[in-house]
């Protein structure tokens, strides 16, 4: 008798309810990590919503709905005192929340601080980038923001999740190792698009690259952080040397009509292929690229590098990004105060120098990684519950 009690009680228990706040569920990484994430948690235990800062439709948002999430826009992120009515009126309308989950980084000490006032018990602010060294050099009223939302996290965040530890000292602190509220929780990807052997030949044909094409490629977002002007640089000088390069870039932003310009006014038309946001990343990774490009000015943990590991290519990145991601000798990092010259060197010879890891080799390393989307889920369930368990004797 005692067994089948036990086995009701499991079915009977309350599912703990999630408020995510983003952007916008479009694809970047820490949206696609969401993703898996929705898409492999016991959703009848767990019930994910998620309020995002647009009323555009994004490119994640029917799925979510499929799956039985909300998408709640809450706009007005520029005026404050709208913000807060409006958030207050969300978590009041949806609610009541048990966590909520900010991942819209020095913003997040806002939202946190009014869900505090609103009583929601469980509040993660979770740092996906580091940006250190750009808040440093910012404006004087871009510091006082940051001061002040830094300020709201430390007071109003009940937990801080971290993609590396460099996001980490971003968001809480050079001392956060030192407060048990803050940790390292790395974003994993799904592995499984890895596993499936890709026809090269049809992608380039779709894309119009020749067959013997040297492919340089890059996946990111059209923003500063990202240095595509760097990278048309380095493509530049590769393409002298070696005309049957070409450069890949996938993603979209509102710097890709001026990168096109450029791309017209360097000459570099026929060597450019602007293939705009793909859902196939993994498989081109797989069967086209031959190198992976990243001069990122800053980054968090970059998803696109667990990716390009997962695929086996060889990488090529700027010595500013964790060596958390390092999971192999696929890795190369240079300075940003190196040249182009330097950089186009280094691409042609990691490209010539074979590695002796196979495909297959580098995938089982991937699998028994932080980076594995089991092994990320796994421990964020487990944050969960406990925080979830933890908070059950006050109410």
């Amino acid at each position: 008798m005692r067994k089948q009690n036990h086995h009701h009680m499991l079915v009977d228990k309350p599912s703990i309810r999630i408020l995510h706040a983003v952007g916008g569920m479009n694809r970047a990484g820490t949206e696609t990590w969401l993703m898996h994430i929705l898409r492999n948690i016991d959703r009848d235990r767990f019930q994910m919503d998620f309020l995002v800062h647009t009323d555009q439709p994004c490119a994640y948002d029917e799925e979510i709905r499929t799956l039985g999430s909300k998408i709640i826009p809450c706009l007005d992120r520029s005026k404050p005192w709208l913000y807060s009515r409006n958030l207050k009126r969300v978590l009041r309308e949806y609610g009541p929340y048990d966590i909520i989950h900010s991942h819209v980084h020095h913003f997040s000490g806002y939202i946190l601080w009014l869900a505090k006032q609103v009583g929601v018990p469980i509040r993660i602010a979770h740092s996906h980038n580091d940006t250190s060294e750009v808040d440093a050099h910012a404006s004087f009223l871009r510091r006082l923001y940051t001061t002040l939302m830094k300020g709201f996290i430390q007071g109003s965040a009940t937990t801080g999740l971290a993609a590396s530890r460099v996001a980490a000292v971003a968001l809480f602190g050079d001392d956060w190792e030192n407060n048990p509220r803050w940790q390292v929780l790395y974003c994993g990807i799904d592995l499984t698009p890895f596993k499936t052997p890709v026809d090269g030949l049809v992608l380039r044909r779709e894309l119009g690259i020749p067959e013997d094409a040297f492919i340089i490629g890059h996946v990111g977002r059209f923003e500063d952080q990202k240095n595509h002007l760097f990278i048309l640089e380095i493509a530049a000088i590769v393409a002298k040397k070696y005309p049957g390069m070409r450069l890949l870039l996938i993603g979209d932003g509102i710097l890709r009509s001026m990168i096109e310009e450029k791309v017209k006014q360097m000459g570099l038309t026929p060597y450019v292929i602007f293939a705009g946001l793909r859902s196939d990343v993994p498989q081109l990774m797989q069967s086209m690229m031959d190198v992976f490009l990243l001069p990122s000015i800053h980054e968090g943990l970059p998803v696109v590098g667990i990716e390009a590991q997962a695929a086996g290519l060889p990488l090529v990145l700027s010595d500013v990004i964790t060596d958390e991601l390092d999971r192999s000798l696929l890795i190369k990092r240079l300075s940003l105060s190196r040249s182009a010259l330097q950089w186009s060197d280094l691409i042609l010879n990691t490209w010539e120098s074979q590695l002796d890891i196979s495909k297959p080799e580098m995938l089982k390393i991937m699998e028994y990684s932080p980076f594995n989307i089991q092994n990320s889920l796994t421990n964020l369930v487990n944050l969960y519950q406990k925080l979830y368990i933890s908070t059950q004797g006050i109410n």
